[in-house]
């Protein structure tokens, strides 16, 4: 005897609720952490910035996460692969994901974020539109059912913090931000002889997305670096020891010049380079390249 139409489709309608609940179907939540890092300025010590929360939109609409405490992170001290939290392990609606927003204390003529230059001055990091609306990332991400996606956001202060103007003591940010996915970028990390860094020397490497680039300056026009990383001394070995996090996997073109301290980001300055280098960046690895 043939089954009824109704048993048949009630048969289905559980065989699929079975092999949905088998597969995971019934997932439709993911996790999120989301965390800082920096490429370094010349002429300062400490760069620091008050976050107040992480904002996201993405299925459903707007997802905050607003601190208890605003979190206090001086972004100088988390060059190369360092990084700090902001959010971890967050659960979020899984899906496509339109933008990510930081939300920061940065007013003018206070002391909520500020920078602390060399000479020991500190002036107040005024960030335009930062109060109302924050750091705004317009890069699209997934956080899939089930998974836990993990991103880093870089400041990148050489192209970022501008210098006074018309009697203001307020140094401005307008930061240039990258958000990558931390399974998709890997490291650089070499030595510079000292040799190359005199005493008048201001090192800085820089690297540019894509092999062969003829280095520029951090201005309007392209190419602009994607990063850059200060070598700092090595007691031990003399030499002046650099690292580059979060690189996108992939080729690039990494140099070095002396004349870091020359270049304005808002500004076409007349930088030069030396022993300019092709570089493959392998997801989750650290390169060496050293420049001797």
């Amino acid at each position: 005897m043939k089954p009824s139409r109704l048993a048949r489709l009630s048969l289905a309608i559980m065989t699929t609720a079975a092999l949905a609940a088998c597969n995971g179907g019934g997932s439709k939540s993911g996790q999120i952490s989301m965390a800082v890092t920096d490429a370094p300025v010349d002429d300062a010590k400490s760069v620091v910035v008050e976050f107040t929360g992480v904002e996201l939109m993405g299925p459903g609409g707007r997802t905050t996460f607003e601190f208890d405490e605003a979190k206090t992170i001086d972004l100088m001290d988390l060059q190369g692969s360092l990084s700090e939290p902001l959010i971890e392990d967050e659960t979020v609606p899984a899906g496509e994901y339109q933008w990510a927003r930081l939300m920061v204390n940065a007013q003018p003529a206070t002391i909520d974020s500020y920078i602390v230059l060399k000479d020991e001055s500190q002036h107040s990091l005024y960030i335009p539109s930062g109060d109302e609306t924050g750091l705004k990332m317009n890069t699209g991400f997934t956080v899939g059912a089930g998974s836990t996606a993990n991103f880093t956001v870089d400041f990148d202060l050489r192209k970022s913090v501008t210098l006074p103007m018309n009697g203001n003591m307020d140094y401005v940010l307008r930061p240039t931000l990258r958000l990558v996915d931390n399974l998709e970028v890997g490291t650089i990390a070499g030595t510079v002889d000292a040799g190359r860094v005199t005493e008048s020397c201001a090192p800085a490497v820089y690297l540019f997305a894509g092999a062969d680039v003829t280095p520029d300056d951090e201005d309007a026009n392209e190419p602009n670096p994607l990063t850059s990383a200060m070598p700092a001394l090595n007691t031990e070995s003399g030499g002046y020891d650099y690292e580059i996090g979060f690189v996108p996997a992939g080729e690039h073109t990494i140099t070095f010049t002396c004349e870091a301290d020359a270049d304005q980001a808002d500004s076409d300055d007349s930088i030069t380079f030396s022993d300019t280098q092709n570089v493959t960046v392998v997801a989750e690895e650290t390169t060496t390249v050293d420049f001797n």
